[in-house]
């Protein structure tokens, strides 16, 4: 009897189940478009970025291991590599950084006149190491025009020959082809609406510029305030290379269009794409790679010095946060990449060309930076902190701090090479730290302060120097940078609002149609 009934509530189901795929064509459609659409939103880029610069040219280059560990603990997403460093790109690999790596200048000739030679370019230094190392895009060459102009016949060709090498490697949508151009090609800058390339090589940047939009690429923009402030003799005021409020007296304004310009960071970027907009070319987004303001000069260079620097860095990276474009081009996020990780002191030049750093090589920072803290803390309420004993036993302490650093999700990059709370290079050290970071997060979820017999707690604040424990009432966590990248993400041409706006509309709209979907099944 039990299963006749079965039977019968089965067959029912599978005739209603026929009804309503026939009658659902329409909408499987809808629920094709959403989830499309749904991709579509999830795949967009979380806003702008601020990569650094890692040059080489320094006496005591740390290893390609202790720069990835500093890029990992300050949250650094993007960095751009002057070359294609094997050893960089080894390190780089399973981190999820963003990497744009350079053809340098003297490898250009070679490769923009045979295709062959673009083609080994490609498969020696980009298909060997994708897709462990999240490479997005190849710089070709740098400052071209202004630097090596007798090269400026082969650049594009370059670029063509780089791009197909990509097309059979099967990477052209993951990695995109440009070449970073200074200010210099833009000789008369301000006012930004009547900006125009210089026209000596206005046959090379429109084809270069036909490559970029034909290949959905950027173009990539050096743009220095500094040496925009210093060469302005005086007829522009620092606070507006610094990124600092200006009175109304001294207000920067386009006589043309009356935009108002806040900082000479916006108004380069912005004659940057009016430059573009006179071969009349539009949608080629504009990425800085490369500005910065060096920390020390010379007698004659009175404006590199700590204090501007760091608040010129410091600034930047709270305008590029914004998400927000230049004044012409305002829904069009300015992703920036600081120059630059380290001092080069083996550069030539003035004294100031060698100190643009934000880095010692040993990790610590040449000036405050507001990066995003990699110790992510809050004030620890109790006062109690955990730390490893004088007298436990090496074997039980190695396995408490890898249990705090793995399974209990504790933050342990602070105790990484060159990071403040390295040295002393200690078992007993790293575990406190390990252990009172695992603690401060887990102690109100039953977390305790043992760790096999290792640990104990103390009132007494265990913080020293530039080491900050967790729970420290002088640490507090900063975050401008985003979260490291999951995979490829390209220049953003949508600003935070209208893509909170768009997942919002999405969401609204996927909720209606499931619940349409649903209304009409049970009508059935």
């Amino acid at each position: 009897m039990i299963q006749a009934v079965l039977l019968k509530e089965r067959r029912q189901i599978c005739s209603e189940s026929k009804l309503y795929f026939m009658v659902e064509p329409r909408m499987l459609k809808l629920w094709l478009g959403i989830i499309i659409l749904f991709i579509t939103c999830l795949s967009i880029a979380a806003g702008a970025f601020v990569g650094f610069n890692i040059g080489t040219d320094l006496s005591n280059l740390p290893s390609a291991t202790d720069v990835v560990a500093i890029l990992k603990a300050h949250q650094i997403t993007h960095v751009r590599l002057f070359d294609a460093d094997a050893h960089m790109l080894t390190a780089l690999a399973d981190t999820g950084i963003e990497v744009m790596v350079s053809v340098t200048n003297e490898e250009i000739l070679g490769i923009g006149q045979t295709p062959s030679v673009a083609a080994a370019w490609v498969n020696k230094n980009v298909a060997a190491f994708v897709p462990s190392t999240n490479i997005t895009a190849i710089a070709v060459g740098s400052e071209v025009l202004t630097t090596i102009p007798n090269a400026a016949r082969i650049l594009v060709p370059a670029m063509n020959y780089l791009q197909k090498a990509l097309v059979a490697s099967n990477l052209n949508d993951q990695i995109k082809v440009s070449t970073p151009q200074s200010m210099d090609v833009i000789p008369r800058p301000f006012p930004p609406s009547t900006a125009a390339f210089n026209s000596t090589w206005n046959s090379t940047i429109f084809q270069m510029l036909q490559f970029l939009k034909n290949t959905n690429s950027y173009y990539m923009l050096n743009a220095y305030p500094y040496y925009g402030y210093v060469n302005s003799n005086g007829i522009f005021p620092i606070d507006y290379a610094l990124f600092r409020p200006l009175s109304s007296v001294k207000e920067i304004v386009d006589p043309n269009t009356l935009l108002h310009y806040d900082s000479m960071f916006d108004a380069m970027v912005d004659a940057t794409y009016n430059s573009i907009a006179a071969f009349n070319i539009s949608g080629i987004p504009v990425v800085v790679t490369e500005t910065g303001w060096p920390w020390l000069g010379g007698a004659n260079e009175q404006d590199a010095t700590v204090e501007n620097a760091e608040t010129f860095n410091n600034n930047l990276i709270r305008r590029v946060s914004n998400d927000s474009g230049p004044p012409s081009q305002p829904d069009i996020p300015i992703n920036t990449y600081i120059y630059e990780l380290f001092n080069e002191d083996k550069r030539p030049g003035p004294i100031s060309e060698r100190n643009w750093g934000i880095f010692f090589p040993n990790g610590s920072t040449v000036y405050p930076i507001s990066l995003g803290s990699s110790v992510n803390v809050s004030t620890n309420s109790s006062g109690v902190f955990c730390i490893a004993k004088q007298d436990a036993d090496s074997k039980k302490l190695q396995n408490g701090l890898n249990y705090a650093c793995g399974q209990g999700q504790g933050n342990c990059s602070a105790i990484q090479t060159g990071q403040p709370c390295y040295f002393p290079d200690t078992l007993q050290n790293h575990a406190s730290y390990a252990y009172n970071d695992y603690y401060q997060k887990m102690h109100t979820f039953g977390g305790t302060c043992d760790f096999d017999g290792t640990a104990t707690t103390t009132s007494q604040d265990p913080s020293y120097g530039s080491c900050k424990f967790t729970g420290s009432s002088s640490t507090s966590g900063r975050g401008l940078f985003p979260p490291p990248a999951l995979g490829p993400v390209g220049p953003s041409s949508q600003g935070s609002s209208v893509r909170a706006f768009s997942f919002g509309f999405l969401l609204v709209v996927f909720l209606s149609v499931v619940m349409a979907d649903v209304s009409i099944s049970m009508s059935l």
